[in-house]
């Protein structure tokens, strides 16, 4: 070992073993929440199309639609006046945040004598 020089060997590995676990937290994380945001996307989607066949009377078609668009959502619909208002309601599957946080999208559509 040479004169004055400090004992450095081996702290690079140990600073990147203390960071790497929370690097790979924020990038999980981030995945999760993108594919939550997609998951939302779809869920309102399919809240708009299930309203506009509620309104315009097709209301036996939705829970195929519901199906093929979001499956595993649970729907309300309410009636305001000449609109048809539909919500749905459906967890996240998506990893460590499936069941945990639940997405929902609202929609309206006037009827169709409105």
């Amino acid at each position: 070992m040479r004169r004055g020089a400090t004992v450095d060997a081996g702290s690079v590995t140990a600073e990147f073993a203390v960071v790497l676990p929370a690097v790979l937290a924020v990038v999980a994380l981030a995945v999760g929440a993108v594919g939550a945001s997609a998951q939302s996307v779809r869920l309102a989607d399919a809240a708009a199309v299930t309203a506009r066949q509620t309104a315009r009377g097709d209301a036996e078609s939705v829970p195929g639609t519901l199906a093929a668009l979001a499956p595993g959502a649970a729907s309300s619909s309410t009636v305001e006046g000449a609109v048809v208002c539909l919500t749905l309601a459906r967890p996240v599957s998506l990893g460590p945040l499936s069941g945990v946080v639940t997405l929902r999208a609202r929609s309206c559509a006037p009827t169709a004598g409105g």
